[in-house]
């Protein structure tokens, strides 16, 4: 085979995700040969599309599609991440030879891509571990693209991410058209970016999901409000969400919520979400999130809200059961103005979103000390504007408050955040007060507030929790008239009461 007939990049894995993204890679001229466990399948696909730009080039044996790739080859794997993604690698490695690069463009740990990318060091090859957002849609026709791995793996990779990358306006931050029209986009910035060493990537893909977590919570719990306080229907409730999009909370996810809400069911002719049994599901990188920031001992209350409100919503049966026999507060009659009312929600949620994303943001930036990383904030959130699940104008605003300063401890620190929240934050606590006066849950509009007031105060009541932890297990304590760092135990009576262990 000559050179001239090999393929630019290969990737394995041909369910929707990969079949797409092959798809997209094609368009964008590269020639690029496909792999799958099952040879009907890469066939069929194949076959179904034989005149891409760059062309689609089928391999039924894994040593023949290795050895239809340009040197250094260029390797993705998209299939079940886990063992899955191990013993595809496995099956490589024998196969590879020196600078060779296997990209792993799955929803993978980033702590099994640090591993992986260490084992794979040793043995000469490279491997970039990349998030991939944007859903079947994005990997289609422009998806954002987070990258890990060494800066010498990305110089290979670059070409090609960022030619199929999602893109964004350079003046305002906002999508391009035409992808969303079905065909690859041309010009404007690139939602890619190399984000950092070995699992950096796929840490920052995870991050990004956690937040897409509150995201989706925060427009349920608006959704929810409206409903149960104004009695609003889908339909109305659609139209206050297209019209939302218009302002600073256009983004993907209100521009479908508005979408669904006006949708009919074809089979009842309800609207369509009344008859969606209200059961989520989930796959897990939101709880990595939470737990993550838990170990490191980074608050992050919003992500780990939304991901418990999945929780409580899967125990359909038992909340049907409870709602038979705990009581709530008596019925809630709404008295004050109903457009009044619709802002303070508006606000509501564009003030927890500001919260979400500064937790997001912090988590972040404890993690390349734990990790050694040093992420661009500023980029990421660039990337971010377009193709992903959580893209959004908001995101434009992220990327100024990092321009202003790449240190900013906090996005509620900005001038522009600050300004914002400041402004808005009666309607925030008058939405959150009648929710809890009417009984409505609303956890993350909840966590954001109790968020915002904890890291605006300069006190807080842990002076006596430490005071306890000193009392029954003589952790010791710090004290306000001495330097930080020195800390002192009390020996605490115990007459009239049992000793206590230490």
């Amino acid at each position: 085979m000559s050179t001239t007939e090999l393929s630019d990049i290969g990737l394995i894995g041909l369910a929707v995700m990969g079949q797409n993204l092959a798809l997209n890679i094609a368009d964008h001229g590269f020639r690029i040969s496909v792999y799958n466990r099952t040879t009907e399948k890469m066939e069929a696909f194949v076959a179904k599309h034989p005149n891409t730009p760059g062309g689609l080039v089928g391999q039924a044996e894994l040593k023949d599609f290795v050895a239809s790739l340009k040197r250094p080859r260029k390797i993705i794997i998209l299939v079940q991440a886990g063992r899955g993604t191990d013993a595809v690698i496995d099956s490589l490695v024998p196969l590879l030879e020196e600078g060779d690069i296997i990209i792993d463009g799955g929803n993978a740990k980033w702590t099994d891509t640090i591993r992986r990318e260490k084992d794979l060091t040793a043995k000469g090859l490279r491997f970039v571990g990349s998030g991939v957002s944007g859903g079947e849609e994005g990997a289609r026709f422009g998806p954002s693209l987070m990258p890990g791995g060494t800066p010498e793996a990305w110089e290979f990779l670059k070409p090609i991410w960022e030619a199929i990358a999602a893109k964004v306006d350079p003046q305002n931050g906002r999508p391009l058209e035409g992808a969303t029209a079905g065909k690859p986009v041309e010009g404007g910035v690139p939602c890619t970016a190399y984000i950092g060493p070995d699992g950096a990537g796929h840490y920052v893909k995870m991050v990004h999901n956690g937040i897409e977590y509150g995201d989706m919570q925060m427009i349920c719990e608006a959704y929810d409000l409206m409903g149960q306080i104004l009695g609003m229907t889908p339909a109305e409730m659609g139209e206050v969400f297209g019209e939302w999009n218009k302002g600073m909370l256009d983004s993907f996810l209100i521009e479908i919520t508005a979408d669904i809400l006006g949708q009919t069911d074809p089979a009842t002719g309800q609207p369509f979400v009344d008859i969606v049994l209200d059961t989520a599901g989930q796959k897990g990188t939101g709880k990595w999130t939470s737990v993550n920031a838990l170990d490191m001992g980074v608050p992050a209350p919003t992500v780990a809200e939304a991901v418990f409100a999945r929780c409580l919503s899967a125990v359909k049966d038992e909340r049907v059961a409870a709602s038979k026999i705990l009581e709530g507060p008596p019925a809630y009659t709404f008295k004050g103005d109903r457009k009044e009312f619709i802002q303070a929600i508006h606000d509501a949620l564009y003030c927890s979103k500001i919260c979400s994303y500064a937790q997001g943001f912090q988590l972040m930036r404890e993690a390349q000390k734990e990790y050694n990383w040093e992420l661009n904030f500023g980029e990421i959130a660039q990337i971010w504007r377009g193709g992903c699940i959580i893209r959004a104008a908001f995101l434009q605003k992220i990327t100024e408050a990092f321009e202003r300063d790449p240190h900013l401890a906090n996005l509620l620190l900005d001038p522009y955040f600050n300004d914002t929240v400041k402004k808005a934050q009666s309607n925030w606590r008058k939405v959150v007060a009648v929710a809890a006066e009417a009984g409505i849950s609303i956890p993350t509009f909840g966590s954001a507030l109790s968020y915002y007031d904890g890291y605006r105060s300069a006190r807080l009541p842990q002076n006596l929790l430490q005071a306890q932890r000193d009392f029954f297990g003589a952790h010791t304590y710090e004290r306000v008239d001495q330097p930080r760092g020195k800390f002192f135990h009390i020996d605490w009576p115990v007459e009239g009461r049992p000793q206590l262990e230490a």
